[in-house]
């Protein structure tokens, strides 16, 4: 139901969001303690329209918890989107015993963004080996597993993220310098099942972020271009 509740808030009140994150606008300002108390009030009468106004008038906490979380890999928007459903949860449940209302909303917020958070790094491991990576020259999607050189026959779905297969590793000593293969072996976990993002990789090697970056785009193409030969 609150799941409901929070898409359906959301398709009504993104104009809120959409200002904020285009630039053009700011989130509504917070209010203080009288006029959360009425609002609050009105809410356990029922009352929709106090709804509405306090998890507008709180939209402001979700984007400064956000940030908090603004190197998880994760982009702003979808942080801020993620919050504004725990306010949204916050507001549905929330009762006067049980303190400030942006305190408890705050503990709503951080938990819902750690919990897509913890199951975005769960499923993230079984998703690097089958994304798409690339077109070939005739346009067909290309999955880092078919660049390795790596059937599904060969590795178990168990150590998908965890290449043992010597053609595969092989293969990248082959075709790539000794840099690329790092890259390559740290963003998509090839050694110890763990992928890392961009930000991550550069702060292991010392290097800037768009260096990897360009290091990981070229050794995907010296790839892409063995297996064509």
């Amino acid at each position: 139901m609150f799941l409901l509740d929070a898409a359906v808030w959301l398709a009504q009140n993104a104009w809120a969001l959409v200002l904020h994150l285009a630039g053009r606008g700011s989130f509504p300002k917070p209010l203080d303690a009288a006029e959360e108390a009425a609002l609050v009030e009105r809410l356990l009468q029922g009352d929709t329209q106090a709804r509405s106004d306090l998890i507008e008038h709180n939209l402001r906490l979700v984007a400064h918890i956000a940030k908090k979380y603004g190197s998880s890999g994760v982009e702003s928007d979808d942080l801020i989107s993620i919050g504004s459903i725990g306010l949204i949860k916050a507001v549905n449940t929330f009762r006067p015993e049980a303190g400030k209302l942006t305190t408890y909303a705050s503990r709503c917020i951080e938990n819902e963004i750690l919990m897509h958070l913890r199951a975005n790094r769960k499923n993230r491991n079984t998703l690097c080996l089958g994304e798409p990576i690339g077109v070939d020259k005739e346009g067909n999607e290309i999955r880092l597993m078919d660049l390795l050189g790596t059937d599904k026959d060969i590795v178990p779905d168990a150590a998908e993220s965890s290449i043992e297969s010597q053609r595969a590793m092989a293969r990248l000593r082959r075709v790539l310098t000794e840099r690329e293969r790092q890259v390559i072996e740290m963003r998509y976990g090839l050694l110890d099942g763990e992928p890392r993002h961009q930000h991550e990789v550069a702060k292991a090697l010392k290097i800037s972020r768009s260096y990897v970056s360009r290091i990981e785009k070229r050794a995907l193409e010296k790839l892409r271009e063995s297996l064509e030969t």
